[in-house]
């Protein structure tokens, strides 16, 4: 008993200890301490009650090589930074741009990547007051705000995302459950806006704006019940995922403003979600502690996985790992661009998603086995890593060989829910199935053919009717026919518009019986849990001690942030040399020397904190040098007297080295005080 006991405990301090770097099939991943970013005091951020921390990156082609930027939120702070990655010691005393909000937070942002060049970028921020602003951080403009006087709508704002292949449409999601298009060149106008009813279906609904010149917004739509959590464009920027808090993830079709499918959580809100490179499949993740991977093609739920002890905050795909069989198996490891022509998908948006995809599942081409890797973390502070396998995707058809990391298993019982013991793994360990497969699942009817097939007419009459309703809209380029509005009902327990009273009691009623949570349990919409597989993570490490919020994968790194305001930077195996300590050692020294020593406003505290920095790091070079001296001599024989004496020699150069740094640094301080005097 004492023998458990104590082995409990052990594993307890095991999984509670903050992990630097885990292991794949890949190899090694490795937290880079050099490439944190944070705000420039370093000091872990006061979370209670502020919004969660984003990231957003752009690439701004620059010459010198290194234009990835780097922004990001803290409470009422938003920076901007140049982003070195991998290679080069994050440098927090020179934020591009630095802003500080009184009476409002930003909540989230996002990138114009079609426009953004060295000289300028186009930034979007959301606020928790319902504003959006335009802002340029580079420049240091703030071109507009949209929804000043929150007219439009006055909860927080939860999801701003550029249109895919725009260089002015934006939507906005908010936590009343709205989506509202947006258009830079247009004016929000001074009075609340009018709606009138361009289209609504099952639990949606969208609006056109009233007014005799065109404004702001183009559209409204309203999206489910509760707040409208998150959305994204599947690659093609065709269509459009939603998940909201009653729950559901609902895909439409962007052109034609069509649903296209839906799914609903185990239970609670959905609160993230993805959609594949290749836009096949979407992950969520939520209030149920889940991701679950829904076929876009199939709209079911072909796997469910379980990880994570409380909610799953992001979930996120990397193009860059991802495993390829053809006739003979090969590994790829490259760029999404490489991924997506090794696959034959095409870059050309004039493909819809369903077209590529039908490509790919003709019966005249033998399908590509793929293994998809995503990864997802979680307000329990974990990352878990995740490998879609083609057992999982082509239950139907023979294996060509067993896969790894993926443990395949049924379900006895469902997750117990936030702060929930994770059944059947600790998290630390990778298994393997063997051979088994899961039985074959029935494929869901939810979305017949023909509504595929006329997909094309769909959209057709829906742009005549806006053309024929909205004669304004003509003045849009385009790239910007995406402008399809939602609104939200006055009365919030219909989760759609009147268009008459008869029409709209039935409309309501099957609505109801069609998304009632206590009715979509063991239907397609909501699969019970031993209906279909269940993965296990690859890892699931603990890696912060706030929730985290944000997970980016990169070419040569993964990107993760917390609640704190920390954002790490964790390269991928073999992007990193490997240095010799006291090699590493001194370059971080001379890095955080160049860094902060530089003249300025404050460049008292900055010496200061230079001079602490420089006897920090050189003490270390010490204390390497004795253990290593120790372990190469002690692995041998005993030290000689000589040998003791080199050692002695070169500890008290080194302690000459730093009081003449101490004496130089003293000396700039004197002179900085002088000529600040004068």
């Amino acid at each position: 008993m004492l023998l458990s006991k104590m082995a409990a405990e052990g594993g307890g301090k095991e999984m509670n200890e903050i992990k630097t770097q885990f292991t794949t099939r890949e190899g090694l991943y490795k937290l880079l301490s050099h490439s944190e970013y944070s705000r420039p005091n370093r000091v872990p951020f006061n979370s209670q009650g502020s919004n969660p921390v984003r990231v957003s990156f752009v690439n701004v082609n620059d010459q010198s090589g290194n234009g990835d930027r780097l922004c990001f939120n803290v409470g009422r702070e938003l920076y901007f930074y140049i982003y070195k990655g991998v290679r080069k010691a994050a440098d927090l005393s020179k934020p591009i741009d630095k802003r500080i909000y009184k009476g409002t937070q930003p909540t989230c942002h996002d990138f114009n990547h079609l426009t953004a060049t060295a000289e300028s970028v186009s930034l979007l921020v959301g606020f928790s007051a319902g504003q959006v602003q335009l802002i340029d951080p580079i420049k240091k403009e703030t071109s507009k705000l949209f929804n000043e006087e929150r007219l439009i709508d006055k909860s927080r704002v939860t999801c701003v995302k550029w249109v895919p292949g725009s260089e002015s449409l934006f939507l906005v999601a908010h936590s009343s459950g709205n989506m509202y298009l947006y258009n830079v060149e247009h004016n929000c106008g001074t009075t609340a806006p009018h709606y009138q009813l361009l289209k609504q279906g099952e639990s949606f609904a969208v609006h056109t704006c009233k007014s005799k010149s065109t404004r702001n917004p183009l559209l409204k739509w309203t999206v489910g019940e509760g707040a409208l959590n998150e959305f994204g464009f599947s690659p093609d920027g065709k269509f459009l995922a939603c998940v909201s808090q009653d729950g559901f993830l609902r895909v439409f079709n962007f052109d034609s403003v069509e649903l296209h499918g839906t799914m609903k959580s185990y239970f609670g809100g959905l609160l993230c979600a993805c959609w594949s490179p290749d836009g096949k499949y979407i992950v969520t993740g939520g209030e149920d502690d889940l991701v679950t991977v829904w076929s876009f093609v199939d709209c079911r739920v072909i796997a469910r996985g379980h990880g994570h002890k409380s909610w799953v905050s992001v979930v996120a795909f990397d193009p860059y790992t991802t495993s390829v069989e053809e006739n003979d198996p090969i590994e790829f490891s490259g760029s999404d661009e490489d991924f997506q022509d090794l696959l034959h998908f095409g870059r050309d948006r004039a493909n819809s998603t369903q077209s590529r995809l039908s490509k790919r599942n003709s019966t005249e081409s033998r399908p590509v086995s793929v293994t998809y890797r995503f990864g997802s973390v979680g307000q329990d502070t974990q990352l878990c890593l995740w490998d879609l396998t083609e057992d999982i995707l082509f239950p139907h058809q023979p294996l060509s060989r067993a896969r790894t990391h993926t443990n395949v298993m049924t379900a006895t019982s469902p997750p117990t829910g936030s702060g929930g013991a994770n059944p059947g793994s600790n998290g630390n360990s990778i298994t393997t199935p063997g051979n088994s497969v899961p039985p074959p699942l029935p494929r869901s009817n939810s979305l017949p053919h023909s509504a595929v097939s006329n997909s094309g007419s769909k959209s057709s009459v829906m742009d005549g009717a806006i053309a024929s309703g909205v004669s304004k809209f003509a003045t849009l380029s385009l790239h910007d026919r995406k402008e399809k509005h939602h609104e939200k009902d006055h009365k919030r327990n219909h989760s759609m518009g009147h268009i008459s009273s008869k029409s709209s009691d039935k409309l309501n009623l099957v609505t109801k019986t069609k998304t009632d949570p206590a009715k979509t349990l063991g239907t397609p919409l909501c699969p019970r849990m031993e209906d279909v597989p269940l993965l296990e993570p690859l890892i699931c490490k603990k890696i912060a001690h706030e929730r985290l919020t944000v997970l980016i994968f990169l070419e040569d790194c993964i990107v993760t942030a917390c609640q704190e305001g920390f954002i790490c930077t964790w390269a991928r195996p073999g992007k990193v040399k490997a240095f010799h300590p006291v090699e590493a050692e001194g370059a971080a020294f001379a890095e955080s020397v160049s860094a902060k020593m530089y003249l300025g406003e404050g460049s008292h505290h900055r010496i200061a904190s230079s001079l602490s920095a420089a006897v920090s790091q050189l003490w270390k070079s010490v204390c390497i040098i004795i253990l290593l001296e120790a372990r190469n001599t002690g692995s041998t024989k005993p030290s000689s007297l000589e040998e003791e004496i080199i050692i002695i020699i070169i500890i008290i150069i080194i302690i000459i080295i730093i009081i003449i740094i101490i004496i130089i640094i003293a000396v700039a301080v004197i002179a900085v005080a002088v000529i600040t005097i004068l």
